[in-house]
């Protein structure tokens, strides 16, 4: 409903395609708070007049302003309001009975409807009271309420435009005669070959057929290892060139290409997600059922039952039926998710999709990915292996961070990172895939493979080297002199916060998955020093998705975590997404929650701000709503008969001290430990 409520505001939903239909979902939400902001200054400004002249006012304030003809100027003001302030409720009202599904429009639309029609009518010369003033105080607090809520949530549809974002803007393509031009990527066709220089990102999916390098494809498979290319090799459109130059083949463009079908898969995934009917709408509806009921009751009492007059009856139904609308409802949610948004920016996650952030308090399951989010994503080393007694650990490393000085490849940062300083370099040269060589620090020192170790026959404890390995980390050795000194080990190294963060989740009853592109072995390792429930490993882009909806099938409400484009799809499935915020563009623009400080432990942060937000909610709607126990028998006139009648100045009264309770209760909101 609230979706559909937003369309509704300020257009009917066939002139929203009529007029919008061009424009991107996004663009469409903002033009609607531009709407609502533009409407309520304006209410706000023409009730300052209307309050002034309206006799309750000014009988409560205690003053007399009136003058010949100023129930007419008080009309005049008061149908500007009413028709164009109340415009966005007025066609809400009509849609949601057209769909018979009654709701906060239908609410306030009948509330102005009745205040409207009923005080001209007392300006025509019907004895009762004007509650013109009632009409813009309701109206321009219901605009601010939908304003606050509009701005607190902008929708996910950009991240189609995040995931294009990544293809660069033109491609070298290659001629027939060896010259390169620069040509926009929508001139590629396949068998087109195409130059990309160190640090491009590739144009589009192809095989290389000239030079080597390593591709990082982190933010589009999920390998957090940069994969070497060389003739033959495939390479994915949106994958960065880190070293050498590539020629490749173009295979698949448009629609065909790898970043074609995620996007497509991100679309489906956000079209097919359910929409929740939130609370204040269930409230509205009940209190719509309450306000006609009560309202008609009441007329028909008094008329059928008490022999008094039609005036009499008419302002106790006008009174009831308006005071079934408090002010306070209006900002009763959106106050609470103002507050909220607010507090989770300061614990280091920002809420997109409210539905979806509501949801959090009840996951079942959350499944997380792997690079990235639970680990760091780059290569650390993590051990060092002492060979012998002829150098230190700290000189072994110190060896090995001078050669790679002068190398580019992805081990390289790791093992400087590491050491604290190096020795000058002399002859350099690289070992053709099997590493690199040089003088360091006078000594012939060779940073290689373990290729290269067993080509050559080197004796070293291949148990304790297995055993590392077989965590997923990759090794390197270390030679000086032609003797094998150690070896180096790298991994992609877990988080301290993922540890804490699985332990709290679980705490809280919550099953913890992984979910990685990277080979089982390395996924087992990191999953059993996490503690984790299940692990699905070597899982393909395309398939992510359905991994979501196979622990949904369980009967269980899934929260999603990730930072690549390749976990786009199953943010969007997941009933609740969570987008690393130092990921991809993409993987934020689809998440519904967005961790900004890259740490797990904002997701138990999230979980229980869900639950502290959802206990708010509904105490603002019990202080918003709940005094109708009260009010709306007294001012239907149950005590008439003992000289109690609640007037729509008192109502009035109730429902502005009402809505004060409301908005010092929204500031009381926090993050509870449970």
């Amino acid at each position: 409903m609230k979706n559909q409520n937003h369309e509704n505001a300020g257009h009917s939903r066939d002139d929203d395609h009529e007029d919008h239909g061009d424009h991107s979902h996004r663009e469409h939400h903002k033009q609607m708070v531009k709407d609502f902001k533009w409407r309520f200054w304006w209410v706000f400004a023409l009730t300052v007049p209307i309050l002034a002249l309206s006799p309750m006012i000014q009988q409560f304030m205690g003053v007399d302003w009136s003058f010949s003809g100023d129930s007419w100027i008080l009309a005049a003001l008061s149908t500007v309001v009413f028709f164009f302030g109340g415009w966005p409720f007025l066609t809400g009202l009509v849609d949601e009975l057209k769909e018979k599904q009654p709701g906060m429009m239908t609410l306030i639309g009948l509330a102005i409807s009745i205040a409207y029609v009923y005080s001209t009518a007392v300006v025509l010369g019907f004895e009762g009271d004007l509650l013109y003033w009632e009409l813009s105080t309701l109206v321009g607090i219901m605009l601010l309420g939908h304003w606050i809520e509009m701005r607190s949530v902008l929708s996910a549809s950009a991240a189609l435009e995040e995931l294009a974002e990544l293809l660069p803007g033109k491609a070298h393509r290659v001629n027939e005669d060896g010259d390169t031009e620069d040509v926009p990527l929508d001139e590629l066709r396949e068998g087109d070959k195409v130059l990309i220089k160190p640090g491009e990102k590739i144009p589009a999916d192809g095989d290389v057929v000239k030079g080597e390098s390593s591709v990082n494809e982190a933010m589009l498979t999920g390998e957090s290892k940069p994969v070497n290319k060389a003739d033959g090799d495939e390479v994915i459109g949106g994958s960065v060139n880190e070293k050498g130059s590539l020629t490749i083949e173009i295979t698949k463009t448009g629609d065909d290409s790898f970043l074609s079908q995620v996007m497509n898969l991100v679309e489906e995934a956000q079209q097919s997600k359910s929409r929740t009917q939130d609370l204040a709408n269930r409230a509205a509806f009940w209190l719509t059922l309450i306000a006609i009921t009560a309202g008609l009751l009441t007329f028909g009492a008094w008329i059928f039952f008490t022999g008094q007059d039609f005036g009499f009856a008419m302002n106790r139904t006008v009174a009831v039926m308006v005071i079934t609308c408090p002010h306070a409802l209006g900002l009763a949610i959106p106050l609470v998710v103002s507050m909220s948004t607010s507090l989770a920016a300061t614990n280091g996650f920002l809420i997109r999709d409210r539905p979806a952030f509501e949801q959090a308090r009840n996951l079942n399951a959350i499944i997380f990915d792997k690079t990235g989010t639970l680990t760091e994503g780059t290569f650390t080393v993590t051990d060092i292996l002492n060979f012998g007694d002829d150098y230190s650990d700290d000189e072994i490393l110190k060896y090995a961070a001078s050669l790679e000085t002068n190398s580019e490849h992805p081990l390289a940062k790791g093992i400087l990172e590491k050491a604290d300083d190096t020795f000058n370099v002399e002859e350099f040269d690289s070992i053709t895939g099997k590493g690199i060589q040089g003088k360091v620090n006078g000594k012939s020192v060779k940073v290689v493979s373990p290729g290269f170790i067993r080509e050559n026959e080197f004796d070293y404890p291949e148990e304790d080297v297995e055993e590392i390995s077989s965590q997923g980390k990759t090794v390197v050795f270390v030679v000086i002199e032609d003797a094998l000194a150690g070896a180096i080990a790298l991994g992609d190294e877990i988080r301290e916060s993922s540890k804490n963060a699985i332990k709290a989740l679980h705490d809280m009853g919550i099953e913890c998955i992984m979910l990685t592109g990277d080979n089982r072995e390395t996924a087992e390792y990191v999953a059993g020093e996490l503690g984790m429930d299940q692990v699905f490993a070597e899982v393909l882009p395309d398939e992510k998705a359905d991994k979501v909806k196979e622990v949904q099938e369980q009967g269980k409400l899934v929260a999603m975590t990730g930072d690549g484009v390749n976990d786009a799809p199953a943010l969007a499935q997941a009933d609740v997404g969570i987008a690393i915020g130092a990921g991809s563009d993409v993987a934020v623009e689809t998440g519904d929650i967005v961790l900004v400080k890259n740490n797990p432990e904002d997701v138990t942060a999230l979980v229980k701000l869900s639950k502290s937000t959802y206990r708010k909610m509904v105490q603002n709607l019990w202080w918003a709503s709940g005094y109708n126990i009260v009010a709306i028998p007294l001012a239907a006139g149950t005590l008439y008969a003992w000289g109690v009648i609640l007037s729509p100045a008192v109502g009035a009264i109730l429902m502005s001290l009402s809505t004060v309770i409301v908005a010092v209760n929204a500031r009381f909101l926090k993050i509870e430990n449970e």
